[in-house]
């Protein structure tokens, strides 16, 4: 990322307009414009004055900590098929197992079931995309279709299973992760 465009978005999420800034900094608005393009460069003192105004520092900024990232495509996914086992994992959030949350997408075939999961702590969700399963949660047997949902504590084994004649694809949720 170059020094403008993250200038830029640090301005941004200060909600700081160019004129502000440069007001805060005692430049011109015309001098951030062409900063944040990279039609300029900074001294070393005036990029630290911009930085202070913007809550930051040179270390900070110039860290080599990666950007988070927010959109993650096709691409970005990792499946995992299980043939013998009927069903296939897409981890839609690579790395989500160093998050608060892990999202996964269940393509599960017909009269196939997802691995039985053993009780933890934290909270599960799904949404069945297409298809139509039925939720094992302890004892109990519940059936969903397309556009149900469930919310539950995995306080008891739990597991899904496709009880159509298609391919059953559940979005699940797991807090913390645990797939």
């Amino acid at each position: 990322m170059s020094i403008g465009e993250k200038i830029k978005r640090l301005r941004l999420a200060n909600d700081m307009t160019q004129e502000e800034l440069a007001d805060r900094c005692e430049l011109t608005k015309g001098y951030i414009s062409q900063l944040e393009r990279d039609l300029t460069s900074p001294s070393i003192s005036t990029l630290q004055d911009i930085l202070e105004c913007l809550g930051t520092s040179l270390q900070k900024f110039f860290s080599d900590e990666e950007d988070e990232q927010v959109v993650f495509k096709g691409n970005d996914f990792f499946v995992k098929e299980m043939p013998e086992e009927g069903y296939a994992i897409n981890w839609v959030v690579p790395n989500s197992i160093n998050r608060a949350m892990e999202p996964i997408i269940v393509e599960i075939q017909p009269g196939c079931s997802v691995t039985e999961d053993d009780p933890h702590h934290g909270e599960e969700f799904g949404m069945v995309l297409s298809g139509s399963i039925q939720l094992l949660l302890g004892k109990e047997r519940m059936r969903l279709k397309k556009g149900d949902c469930f919310y539950f504590k995995p306080d008891r084994n739990h597991s899904i299973k496709n009880t159509g004649r298609s391919v059953a694809r559940v979005l699940w949720i797991s807090s913390p992760p645990s797939f």
